[in-house]
């Protein structure tokens, strides 16, 4: 999920200030931010394909974990019936999701830098809706067919169209669309930060006291402002924003010291919820020492997709990856479920995974082609054409003429 799953290119902010770039003669061009908004250092050339190619990284693991370790009948049996070697492993595969909001904290954070509310906001609808709409729609075609007769009812479908579903305790077409509920709330908190202004302090504070806002307001019963404030994943975005801010101003033990504050958090909430049992969903209890690693791992992976290192590996490839990602994410479980239910009898497991995935990658490229690269400057341009509509729109009010008496 530029998603989680967002695919906002991860490429430098484009405002910058003037003042001399790194490098003899390097001059940075000046120009204006808005207000109330720090002017962005010079950006640095290129883009972080790397860091695409870690996103289809987490989706892939995703995609596994839902193949093969939690529960379905897809297979005819129980996953880790039929790979009882494999699931102890992909069960971990479910972190690709908590990797998925590690970046979306460092790449949303770099696409508001400098930008106005209704641009980012812009920004984020194009990125989002267009794939989503179809996702939607082809898993509910799937889902309401006698093929797979889920009983999803088509008031449901439209629900799940506004992608805020889940505040009206409307049911997921697809139920990783849980995901998408949690991002939208990060953004909407960016928005805030934009309308007062996006600075560094003001990043800083946000790193800072998110996180314990969240987990004091979950600890208080105030449900409201807890899931407002994301209280299970604030430190994952906090931890991508802090990453940002090393990128962008250089390595100083300040931004290093809010990466582990951080993860300290992130320790603390999965350790005080790690399960005591077999969870039913994967039959196997996760070992809490494994999801840490992991966890850190994700974490150490992003700040080496942002390295100088990183920064010149040119390969365009990591950038289609990177592109198959959310729609990948978006069809990938019911689809995938089908086409697994459908090959089971006729290929061997491994080969019958195989396929499926493939499938999932080839409907997310088609995806891709056929409708985010159309739609996504058809949406904007709808979009900033309602919105100048709206702020040009001038009530005029005259004084009401009265017919004098002759």
């Amino acid at each position: 999920m530029k998603n989680v799953f967002d695919a906002a290119a991860p490429t430098s902010s484009s405002t910058t200030t003037s003042g001399t770039a790194a490098g003899a003669g390097s001059v940075a061009t000046s120009v204006m931010a808005p207000p109330g908004v720090d002017a962005a250092r010079p950006p640095r050339a290129g883009r972080l394909r790397v860091l695409d190619g870690l996103r289809l990284v987490a989706a892939l693991s995703v995609v596994v974990f839902h193949f093969t370790s939690r529960d379905s009948y897809a297979w005819g049996q129980h996953p880790w019936e039929q790979f009882p070697q494999l699931s102890r492993v992909t069960q971990y595969g479910e972190l690709g999701v908590n990797l998925f909001f590690v970046i979306s904290g460092f790449v949303i954070l770099m696409s508001a830098w400098g930008r106005s509310v209704e641009n980012f906001a812009i920004s984020r609808v194009t990125r989002l809706f267009p794939a989503y709409w179809v996702a939607v729609a082809l898993t509910s075609v799937l889902l309401m067919s006698k093929v797979a007769d889920s009983g999803l009812d088509l008031w449901e479908a439209v629900a799940n169209l506004t992608m805020v579903h889940s505040a009206m305790d409307v049911r997921h077409v697809d139920g990783v669309y849980w995901t998408l509920w949690v991002e939208l709330r990060f953004y909407l908190l960016i928005g805030v930060m934009l309308l007062w202004g996006l600075t560094k302090g003001r990043v800083v504070s946000l790193i800072v006291f998110w996180p314990l806002a969240a987990a004091l307001a979950k600890n208080t019963d105030q449900s409201l402002l807890s899931t407002l404030l994301i209280w299970e994943y604030a430190p994952y975005f906090c931890v991508g924003m802090a990453l940002y801010l090393i990128y962008r101003e250089g390595h100083k033990v300040f931004y290093w010291l809010l990466v582990a504050y951080n993860w300290a958090f992130i320790v603390g909430l999965t350790g005080r919820h790690h399960p005591t049992k077999p969870l039913g969903k994967t039959h196997y209890l996760p070992s809490l020492l494994v999801e840490v690693l992991l966890i850190t791992l994700c974490i150490v992976l992003v700040a080496l997709c942002t390295s100088r290192k990183a920064q010149e590996i040119n390969w365009r490839w990591l950038t289609t990856a990177g592109a198959l990602t959310y729609p990948l994410y978006l069809i990938h479980e019911d689809w995938g479920q089908f086409f697994i239910s459908r090959l089971r009898e006729q290929l061997p497991p491994y080969v019958t995974l195989a396929v499926a995935t493939a499938a999932c990658l080839a409907m997310a490229w088609l995806v891709h082609i056929a409708i985010e690269r159309p739609m996504a400057p058809r949406v904007k341009r709808w979009l900033r054409s309602g919105l100048d509509s709206v702020r040009t729109d001038r009530i005029e009010t005259r004084p009401s003429s009265v017919p004098s008496e002759s």
